[in-house]
């Protein structure tokens, strides 16, 4: 018979296959996630992994659910006590985040880091898309997501591509604040101007640049293009037009003016497709 020492080594035996068997049945744990970029957190309600979201950053505003997650501050701005406090097994962002003091914080502390260049393109949609499915253990949704939004875009293009007529010069306008900006090359409203059929009417210098007269007068756009969140800092279109600068333009004069969302228009998500497609439609139409 044995002892009470083998007993007991047996029984402890039995104990930690009982555990690991039910391990295994459950599976690995999903990797807690941490999002910096609004377009990002889209992804992952996209790929159902939201319940692997342990926190996001101030520009995740989509879908409402997003909202209500913790919050790490704005993306450039980040603090790595706020975010190694949340226990991430992975940090998800773009190259614009930052300081990257913290993204070598994040390193050392052995956090597993995804960094998605932006260059406002397709591929930067992609590149998000691949990130968040590596990062997620959800690779296989991801490329099955990615296959249906390329499908999507490229039929778009061709739509695009296929429009009569002249291209409509279009001038991006960013007032959030009382001192608006206008957009040059290289930036994400130059992009998508592109992308629906139109064309950028300042170019010469990247970026964004405050919106003086003289811009306005020179530049002669068509259209208007601005976002919501600039309506309604000025209190409503009406209130919009009212600025000096733009009485100078051709845009004015029949207050051809379109404004989408800001996360929708420029955050290069999953959406993206969705947001060109209005924006094709309602620069023809303005």
């Amino acid at each position: 018979m044995p002892n009470r020492r083998d007993a007991l080594r047996l029984a402890g035996a039995g104990a930690l296959a009982a555990c690991a068997g039910t391990a295994l049945a459950q599976g690995p744990r999903a990797p807690r996630l941490v999002t910096i970029s609004g377009a990002i957190t889209e992804v992952v309600y996209a790929l159902g992994a939201e319940s692997q979201l342990v926190g996001t950053d101030t520009t995740s505003l989509y879908p409402e659910a997003a909202r209500q997650t913790p919050k790490v501050g704005y993306m450039r701005q980040l603090s790595a006590e706020g975010l190694l406090s949340l226990k991430p097994d992975a940090v998800i962002a773009t190259t614009e985040s930052g300081p990257p003091v913290v993204l070598d914080q994040l390193r050392t502390a052995g956090v597993r880091l995804e960094l998605v260049e932006a260059d406002h393109s397709w591929s930067e949609v992609q590149r998000k898309v691949a990130a968040v499915g590596r990062a997620a253990a959800r690779e296989r949704q991801a490329r099955e997501l990615m296959a249906r939004l390329d499908a999507e875009w490229a039929g778009l293009q061709q739509r695009v591509a296929a429009s009569p007529g002249r291209k409509p010069r279009v001038l991006f306008v960013l007032s959030h604040s009382a001192s608006p900006q206008v957009s040059g090359e290289k930036t994400a409203a130059n992009a998508v101007i592109g992308f629906a059929g139109g064309v950028n009417c300042l170019s010469g210098f990247q970026g964004y640049r405050p919106m003086t007269a003289e811009a306005m007068a020179s530049a002669a756009p068509d259209v208007i293009l601005t976002t919501t969140q600039s309506i309604e800092a000025h209190g409503g279109a009406e209130k919009f037009w009212q600025r000096p600068e733009l009485a100078l333009t051709p845009a004015f004069k029949r207050r051809a003016l379109v404004a989408q969302d800001a996360l929708l228009l420029l955050g290069f998500g999953p959406r993206l497709p969705a947001a060109v497609s209005e924006l094709h439609k309602s620069l023809r139409a303005a």
